[in-house]
């Protein structure tokens, strides 16, 4: 069952409108959680709001919002007030622009969203703006509100639908040159660059999602089972990469230790992509 929308309104391009919904595209529900509990007596813990002057208990009725202007001087906002700031993009995603895919900065992509058209009258429409930005490969920028903020939002034909992809504002992205500047220049041999350029074919693929696999919740996964049993798992030191000394002779190793392991590496991994099939599945009664 699809879960409940995110937001729903209109997507407009020129005069042209049609009713959309917009659902999330990704889902944490499958990883493990963790409650907190009192370490003592094993019950959860229940969270509490306190006043931090006065050190009362506060009532959740009695909890607002304020945007801090001086030390412990707020301006209090209202939900009533938030709600009243109806912008067009509140009910809206009126397509300003079109763009190349390729222009856009991966830096600046957040999250992702299915947009299905709710409407039966809708879907002529939503079709002509789904194909026609098929057929000249771009890519539409809106604007969207969710969650009381308004976002840049881009949209791609996806399947019969549409994929949303919250963008991210430039204040928001920090700038590269303050992390790499004081990485050195570096001439790199040729042969070297081969040797390199060698080990990277050798692991060439195609993008599959479907091998993915999360080593640490799979770890976690057994840990649990461990616990559940009654029995005290084993600690385990990560493995600490070699140190490497002469990088001519690490690459030249590197190229001999993966022509071997190359066939027995893939059955590995696909048995590795049934434990578990969900985390959910394999550790149900937790």
């Amino acid at each position: 069952m699809a879960p409940h929308p995110n937001w729903k309104g209109y997507l407009k391009l020129s005069l042209v409108s049609c009713p959309i919904a917009l659902y999330p595209a990704t889902s944490a529900a499958e990883c493990v959680s963790f409650r907190q509990i009192n370490k003592k007596t094993g019950n959860r813990l229940k969270q509490q709001l306190v006043d931090s002057e006065t050190g009362d208990q506060v009532d959740v009725e009695d909890k607002g919002r304020g945007y801090e202007v001086g030390k412990n001087e707020f301006i209090q906002v209202d939900d009533t007030e938030l709600d009243a700031l109806q912008i067009e993009s509140t009910h809206t995603i009126e397509i300003d622009k079109f763009v190349p895919n390729a222009q856009i900065d991966r830096r600046y992509f957040d999250s992702p969203y299915y947009i299905v058209p709710t409407d039966a009258v809708g879907q002529d429409a939503f079709a002509v703006i789904r194909e026609a930005m098929r057929g000249k490969g771009m890519v539409a920028l809106g604007r969207v509100v969710l969650a009381k903020r308004e976002r840049v939002i881009a949209l791609e034909p996806y399947e019969k639908g549409l994929l949303g992809t919250t963008l991210r504002y430039p204040y928001e992205v920090r700038k590269a040159a303050d992390y790499f500047e004081d990485v050195q220049e570096v001439k790199i041999p040729g042969e070297m660059l081969k040797l390199a350029e060698h080990i990277l074919e050798s692991k060439a693929a195609d993008f599959d999602p479907s091998r993915f696999v999360d080593h640490y919740e799979v770890a976690l996964v057994e840990l649990l089972k461990t616990k559940q049993a009654g029995i005290q798992p084993k600690k385990t030191g990560a493995p600490v990469p070699e140190r490497v000394i002469n990088l001519m002779d690490a690459l030249r190793r590197s190229i001999e230790a993966e022509q071997p392991k190359r066939p027995a590496a893939r059955s590995t991994l696909d048995r590795r992509r049934n434990v578990p099939e969900t985390v959910s599945e394999s550790f149900r009664a937790f």
